[in-house]
């Protein structure tokens, strides 16, 4: 099962990330993984959090935001972890657009958030080989 992903576009300006995540907090919004990559004028703040569509309503009258369904993969804190989830998923074909990572007071290891093509076929895929996915059930319990 997918979890909801949101992302907000932000200006590369001073005071620009703040504002967005001083939103969220004035909106009781918990901010449970988060990812930004940025060009020189514009960035892409990558966030999972307590309730997504909240979040967007909250932020949508100052920032462009979307919400996106994305992956998130059990992970045991080894090494080789993320090696073997990453085999599943190519032997399988499927393409990996971007991902990051989060932790959480209630997991043994650590959660890997992926954007792929196709969903439900790599849930499919993670699935016949024993890898567990969190869905937003789960993340609201973290």
């Amino acid at each position: 099962m997918a979890v909801k992903q949101l992302s907000v576009f932000l200006e590369n300006k001073s005071g620009k990330l703040i504002d967005a995540v001083k939103t969220l907090a004035d909106n009781k919004i918990n901010i449970r993984a988060m990812s930004i990559a940025d060009t020189k004028d514009f960035g892409i703040l990558r966030l999972i959090v307590s309730d997504a569509e909240k979040a967007k309503t909250a932020l949508s009258d100052q920032v462009l935001c979307a919400v996106t369904d994305v992956i998130a993969v059990e992970m045991k804190d080894e090494a080789g972890a993320l090696c073997g989830i990453l085999d599943v998923l190519n032997k399988a074909n499927i393409n990996i657009e971007y991902m990051y990572a989060f932790t959480a007071s209630t997991a043994n290891g650590a959660y890997v958030v992926l954007r792929v093509d196709d969903n439900s076929v790599a849930e499919s895929v993670l699935k016949k080989n024993g890898i567990a996915t969190l869905n937003n059930d789960e993340l609201q319990k973290m």
